[in-house]
C-alpha cells in the first residue's frame, strides 16, 4: 500500500486529547469515602477507627503524591525540562494502583510490606514500605523524599485481607487530588474523620485541640503574611491549618504564595501516626510542602537555640500530664529542670519566640518581639517550685498580657481537667494581666462530647479583646504593682538574711584557725579551747538557721505573686471558693430548714390520719 504523505508546509494535526475522568460531585465524594469506610469494616485486621483512619490516609496519600506529580511532570514537559521524580517506577500509584484489575489480594499485600518482593512489573526488589522508608537517605534535609520516609517509618498495613485492600485502592483511585473542589470537599471530610478517630480513641487516645479553641487563638494573635508561624507540638496540625487559612487571603502576588507555601509555618511532632495525619491534612487543605519536623522537640537544648532559629508566632497545645525521661530535663537550666512536659514545652517556647531588632534570615529585622498562644492546665496556673521559677522568667522577659479561663469539659470527654489560654510576647517585664473566663452557656454545668463548645461562644471574648474593659467576664491584675510591694515587704527579710548569712560565713575562719590549733595543742589549754570551738560553732550554726528563717519569711511574701490561678472577683461566689465557716453554717441552716418540713408533713399526716 502506497505511503500517504503530508503537504509540505503542512502542520501535523495533534491528537485529541483523551477526555479527563468527570469530577466526582461533593455528595458523590462523601458517598465515595463512606463506601471505603464500609469496606475497611469487613476486615478482620483493623481495630475500630483508630486502625481504619490511619489506613485511608496513607492510601490518600499516595494517591495525593502521584496526582502531584502528574501536575509537576506537565509543567516541566511545558517548560522543556526534565522532571525528576519523588517517587521512582515501579512505586508510583500509576503503576501499582491505578488499575482496577491490577494486583490483589496475597500479591498485594506481599508488595506492600514485605522487605523484599515480587514487584508489579514482574521484577523483585524492595516492597513498597521498604522502598518508601529508604527514601530517607536519598533526600536534603526537609526534602519531599525525607517527609515521605518519616511519613512512613511508623506506617503498616494492618488489613488482612487484599481483595478488601484492592477495593478500597480502587475507591481511592476515583479521587482528583489534581481538582481544587475535590480537596477543598476532601479536608473538610477528613476533619470529620480526625474527629471520629479521636472520639473513638477516648481517654486514651491523642490529646486533640476543639476546633472553636484553634480558630480564636489563631485570629486573635494575627499570624501576618511574612511572619513564621510554629507549632512545635502540632499533632495532627489543626493549628497550622487553621493559621494557614487565615493568612492565605492575605497573598496577593506569586512570591507571596511561594512564601506562604515554603517559609511560613512549621510544626514538629514525635509521634509516627499524629505526624502522618498531621502531613495528609496540611496536603489536603492547600499547603504542598509541610515543613513538619518529625521527633521530640524537646530533644534540643534551649540554650543552643540562636536568633536565626526564632520565629515570629508560636500557636500550640503542647501535651501535659506526661512526664519526660532524664536525658530531655537535662537539656534545660538546672533551676528549671522538670519531668512535667508542659512546663519543659513553656521554656521552649520562650525561648523560640523572637527578639526585637535582631537579624531575620532573608529579611529585615523584626520591630517587635514574637508572641505566643499557648493552652496550658490550671496547674501551670498555680504550681509553685520550678513551675514559679519559670512563671518568674516569663514575667520579667516577656508581657503575659492576657489568660482566657476556659470553663470546664471544653476537652471532654478525654479530660476535664480545666484548661487556660495564654497570650504573651517578648518584650518584658509585664505590667498588666488581663484574664478573661469564658462563660458556660446559660443552663449548661460543662461541656460534653455530644454538646461541645461552639465558636459562636467566642464573640463576645472577640469582641473585648480590642475594648478590655473590666465587666462581668473580665478584670485586670496590676502585676507590676503586685511585684513592687511584693519586693519592698520581702526585701527587709532577705537583707536579714544576708547579713546573717555574711554572719556565718565570717566565722568560718576563726573556727578554722581555733580548730588548727587545738590539733597543735598538747597541754591542759586543750578542754578550754574545745569549748570556745563549740560556742563558734553553735553561734554560726545559729547565724545560718536565723538566715534560713529570714529567706523563707521574704519568700513567703514575694513567691505567691506568681499564682496567676486568680478567680473572677466579679463573679457569684462558687461553694468550692467559700470560707468552711461559711459552708458549715449554710449546711446547718439547711438542715434545721429541712427538719422544720419534715415536722409539718408529720403533723399534715397525723392530721388526716386522725
Amino acid at each position: 500500500m502506497a505511503k500517504t504523505t503530508m503537504p509540505t508546509g503542512e502542520k501535523k494535526t495533534r491528537a485529541p486529547r483523551k477526555a479527563r475522568t468527570p469530577l466526582t460531585t461533593r455528595e458523590n465524594l462523601s458517598a465515595l469515602i463512606g463506601t471505603a469506610r464500609k469496606i475497611l469494616r469487613k476486615d478482620k485486621g483493623l481495630n475500630g477507627d483508630v486502625d481504619r483512619l490511619p489506613l485511608l490516609t496513607w492510601v490518600m496519600f499516595l494517591k495525593f503524591l502521584d496526582d502531584l506529580e502528574i501536575v509537576h511532570e506537565e509543567e516541566a514537559e511545558l517548560d522543556g525540562k526534565r522532571y525528576q521524580p519523588i517517587i521512582e517506577a515501579p512505586y508510583r500509584w500509576r503503576d501499582w494502583a491505578a488499575r482496577e484489575d491490577g494486583v490483589t489480594g496475597d500479591e498485594l499485600l506481599a508488595f506492600i510490606s514485605q522487605e523484599f518482593t515480587v514487584r508489579t512489573d514482574g521484577s523483585t526488589g524492595k516492597g513498597l514500605f521498604a522502598y518508601l522508608r529508604g527514601l530517607a537517605g536519598e533526600g536534603e534535609k526537609g526534602s519531599q523524599r525525607e517527609v515521605i520516609a518519616n511519613v512512613f517509618k511508623g506506617v503498616q498495613n494492618r488489613m488482612v485481607s487484599g481483595y478488601l485492600l484492592r477495593d478500597i485502592i480502587n475507591k481511592i483511585n476515583g479521587i482528583h487530588f489534581s481538582a481544587s473542589e475535590e480537596i477543598h470537599t476532601l479536608s473538610h471530610l477528613y476533619e470529620s474523620m480526625l474527629r471520629e478517630m479521636r472520639d473513638a480513641a477516648g481517654d486514651a487516645g491523642e490529646f486533640y485541640t476543639p476546633r472553636p479553641v484553634v480558630r480564636f487563638m489563631v485570629q486573635v494573635t494575627d499570624p501576618r503574611l511574612g511572619e513564621t508561624v510554629l507549632d512545635p507540638a502540632c499533632g495532627t496540625g489543626g493549628f497550622l491549618v487553621e493559621a494557614y487559612d487565615h493568612i492565605a487571603p492575605q497573598v496577593a502576588a506569586p512570591d507571596q504564595r511561594r512564601a506562604l507555601q515554603r517559609g511560613t509555618l512549621y510544626g514538629q511532632e514525635a509521634k509516627p501516626l499524629p505526624y502522618m495525619l498531621a502531613q495528609m491534612n496540611l496536603l489536603l487543605h492547600g499547603l504542598e510542602a509541610p515543613q513538619i519536623a518529625y521527633g521530640n522537640t524537646l530533644e534540643r537544648r534551649i540554650n543552643e537555640i540562636g536568633h536565626s532559629e526564632r520565629v515570629d508566632v508560636i500557636l500550640t497545645n503542647p501535651p501535659f500530664g506526661g512526664e519526660e525521661e532524664v536525658g530531655i530535663k537535662a537539656n534545660f537550666p538546672p533551676n528549671m529542670q522538670t519531668a512535667e512536659t508542659a512546663l519543659l514545652f513553656l521554656q521552649y517556647i520562650m525561648r523560640k519566640l523572637r527578639v526585637a531588632g535582631t537579624p531575620v534570615p532573608g529579611g529585615k529585622p523584626s520591630d517587635r518581639g514574637g508572641r505566643a498562644a499557648v493552652v496550658v492546665p490550671n496547674g501551670t496556673l498555680f504550681g509553685d517550685g520550678v513551675c514559679t521559677v519559670i512563671k518568674e522568667e516569663m514575667l520579667k522577659e516577656f508581657k503575659l498580657h492576657t489568660i482566657v479561663r476556659l470553663p470546664q469539659g471544653v476537652f471532654a470527654p478525654y479530660t476535664d481537667i480545666p484548661a487556660n489560654l495564654l497570650f504573651f510576647e517578648r518584650g518584658g517585664p509585664t505590667d498588666t494581666i488581663w484574664y478573661y473566663e469564658l462563660p458556660l452557656p446559660e443552663g449548661r454545668k460543662k461541656y460534653s462530647k455530644t454538646a461541645p463548645l461552639q465558636f459562636e461562644e467566642f464573640a463576645p471574648a472577640q469582641a473585648w479583646w480590642n475594648a478590655r474593659e473590666e465587666g462581668p467576664q473580665a478584670w485586670k491584675v496590676d502585676f507590676s504593682a503586685k511585684r513592687a510591694a511584693a519586693v519592698e515587704a520581702a526585701t527587709p527579710h532577705w537583707q536579714k538574711a544576708e547579713a546573717e548569712r555574711n554572719a556565718a560565713i565570717g566565722l568560718g575562719k576563726p573556727i578554722r584557725e581555733l580548730e588548727q590549733t587545738i590539733q597543735a595543742t598538747t597541754n591542759g589549754n586543750k578542754a578550754a579551747l574545745q569549748d570556745q570551738l563549740r560556742t563558734l560553732k553553735a553561734e554560726q550554726q545559729a547565724h545560718e538557721q536565723m538566715a534560713k528563717v529570714a529567706q523563707a519569711e521574704g519568700d513567703s511574701l514575694y513567691w505567691p505573686i506568681y499564682n496567676l490561678d486568680i478567680k473572677n472577683p466579679n463573679a457569684k461566689a462558687g461553694l468550692e471558693h467559700a470560707d468552711p465557716k461559711d459552708l458549715i453554717a449554710a449546711m446547718r441552716s439547711h438542715e434545721a430548714e429541712v427538719m422544720r418540713l419534715l415536722g409539718e408533713i408529720e403533723a399534715l399526716v397525723t392530721e388526716v390520719q386522725a
